[in-house]
């Protein structure tokens, strides 16, 4: 079955575009001010990379590279590849996990709260029939639990420390999970060889500019906040579960 491509070229308003352009700006500010409490030379490399990063993409976005879907291997791979290699690259060595024990929780888990406008909007490019409906918090994209939640948790866990290392473990696994629920959804209904539904409102939002940032930036930099925030707290609440308080004599 050919997916339905009529909706590609539909004019969308500049409130959408303008809205996804703030959304990637505070990821930017965040993920930056996370980094600078480790290191202000290796944040102002990040940031530099970060902004070449977005202009590449949406350079490319812009000029409609994206836009051609029957090329194979599919373009948005491009936008995907990069991101999760260097990922990987910063968990598979010991110097770059080491750096990655030190980002601030607190900051991470506040990022975290960009998903819910993420969700407000992907629901708009559902009314101009960018994305099907199974994108949205209408269908099967539950992610906006966790934008929802994100201000709290980040109040009871660091500012109360009312919430215990484990829950708050459990918190970003249950965010990751969600993440990657919509992520598999949205590769199956995107107009590829790997298309499985949506035929009739294909995902073709995400191949235009600026929305290719959401797979290109956004969902990586929640994808490694998650994680990062996993290897830590399995790391504390492993301390914990083997800490041994020691036993004291009665003179």
């Amino acid at each position: 079955m050919q997916p339905n491509l009529a909706y590609l070229a539909t004019e969308l308003p500049n409130w959408l575009a303008a809205g996804f352009v703030f959304i990637v700006l505070f990821t930017v500010v965040l993920l930056f001010t996370a980094i600078w409490q480790t290191s202000l030379p290796t944040a102002w490399y990040a940031l530099t990379g970060m902004l070449g990063w977005l202009l590449l993409t949406g350079g490319l976005a812009y000029r409609g590279v994206f836009l051609e879907t029957s090329a194979t291997p599919p373009r948005f791979v491009l936008l995907v590849l990069p991101p999760l290699g260097l990922i990987v690259t910063l968990f598979s060595f010991s110097r770059t996990r080491q750096w990655l024990d030190r980002l601030p929780l607190t900051t991470l888990t506040y990022l975290h709260s960009n998903r819910l406008a993420v969700e407000l909007l992907l629901y708009g490019l559902f009314t101009y029939r960018q994305i099907p409906d199974l994108m949205t918090f209408e269908g099967r994209n539950f992610d906006i639990l966790v934008g929802l939640t994100a201000p709290l948790v980040g109040y009871l866990a660091f500012h109360r420390h009312s919430m215990t290392n484990r829950a708050l473990l459990v918190w970003n696994l249950f965010g990751l999970v969600l993440l990657l629920n919509i992520v598999i959804n949205a590769v199956l209904s995107g107009p590829s060889p790997f298309q499985q539904f949506a035929f009739d409102q294909p995902n073709v939002g995400v191949l235009r500019f600026p929305f290719v940032w959401l797979p290109g930036f956004v969902v990586p930099v929640a994808l490694f906040s998650h994680l990062v925030a996993i290897r830590q707290l399995l790391f504390r609440t492993k301390q914990t579960a083997h800490y041994q308080p020691a036993i004291r004599h009665s003179s």
